[in-house]
C-alpha cells in the first residue's frame, strides 16, 4: 500500500528528532531537468554540518525506500537550510 508524502515527512520529523536534527521542509517537485527531486531541507540549533547531513541522509534513505510513496523515479536531495548573508 501506497503512502502519502505527509506520512513519510511524519515518520521523517519523528526519527530526526530523536538526533536533535529539524525538518525544515519536505518537497517533491520536477525540476528544470525534467528529474523527479525529493528534497529534505534539514537544520539544527547551532547550525547543521556536512557530517550530520550525511548520517541524516543514511537514516532518511531507508525510510523512503520503505514508505514507497510515488511509482515514478526520483532524486532524494537530502539539503542544510540557507542561513542568509554572513557579515564580518
Amino acid at each position: 500500500m501506497k503512502k502519502t508524502l505527509t506520512e513519510l515527512e511524519a515518520k521523517i520529523k519523528e526519527v530526526l528528532q530523536k538526533e536533535e536534527i529539524i525538518v525544515d521542509s519536505i518537497t517533491y517537485e520536477k525540476n528544470s531537468g525534467n528529474y523527479n527531486v525529493l528534497t529534505v531541507v534539514l537544520d539544527k540549533v547551532g547550525g547543521i554540518d556536512l557530517d550530520t547531513i550525511v548520517s541524516a541522509t543514511n537514516i532518511i534513505n531507508p525510510l523512503v525506500d520503505a514508505y514507497d510513496f510515488t511509482d515514478d523515479s526520483y532524486i532524494l536531495d537530502v539539503v542544510s537550510k540557507e542561513r542568509g548573508e554572513f557579515n564580518e
